[in-house]
């Protein structure tokens, strides 16, 4: 499977993707940089967390204009698998391939932890090792990932399948103390229409390495490896 990895002024952790992706696929990712009109033929392609352009006017508005969203657009229209990780949830929001946008965070505070999420949907090419009602525990580092969009989008989310991921507690409930940011419906996760295009909030390559801690990250970049690599 071959992958890329888009690299903005004030990512942080396309590296830790570059990682997690090489060890469950046996090749290092392409890493393209935002100023590039250009992208290589590539499997999947990985919008990674971080603060692309310091977060300037909104987060992820900036860097949804850069040069190579033009073609990252273009691949996930065409049906190219993107993920969206994080600051990479907000940048495709903001380039309209993913409804909604994220706002502060419901406490007004960066929040930096590990949270449980629910797997919503298991037939998609990210979440193919998991099963619908998984409880996984995956890192969170964010200051705007309060998920908002009007409740037409959220009811059309829910009945499409397309919410991915919920926060929850240990019982897989998604209560209000299980929401670490205030998002809507506790939603950590959305897919487009066509199921190729994936927003999260939490870092899955975070968690994908015993020696990180634990491995419930792992099993996203195992699936886009089985998946993709047919």
């Amino acid at each position: 499977m071959k992958s890329a990895v888009i690299v903005f002024p004030g990512s942080n952790c396309d590296r830790d993707v570059q990682v997690a992706l090489a060890a469950s696929t046996e090749q290092s990712p392409k890493m393209v940089w935002h100023g590039d009109s250009e992208m290589p033929d590539v499997d999947l392609i990985v919008v990674p967390g971080g603060f692309s352009y310091g977060d300037y006017l909104r987060a992820g508005s900036m860097a949804a204009n850069s040069p190579v969203m033009r073609e990252v657009v273009a691949r996930a229209n065409a049906g190219t698998p993107v993920l969206g990780i994080c600051n990479g949830f907000q940048i495709l929001c903001e380039s309209g391939l993913l409804p909604g946008a994220l706002l502060r965070n419901a406490g007004l505070r960066f929040v930096c932890r590990d949270v449980l999420l629910r797997v919503e949907n298991e037939e998609t090419v990210f979440t193919g090792q998991n099963s619908k009602g998984d409880v996984i525990r995956i890192p969170i580092a964010h200051h705007d990932g309060n998920y908002f969009t009007d409740d037409a989008t959220l009811d059309e989310l829910e009945q499409s399948n397309r919410v991915a991921f919920r926060y929850c507690d240990k019982n897989g409930e998604p209560t209000i103390d299980a929401n670490p940011n205030g998002s809507a419906r506790n939603i950590a996760g959305i897919l487009n229409d066509n199921g190729n295009v994936l927003g999260m909030m939490p870092h899955p390559e975070r968690l994908a390495d015993q020696a990180l801690g634990g491995t419930d990250g792992k099993s996203m970049f195992e699936s886009l490896s089985e998946k993709l690599a047919a």
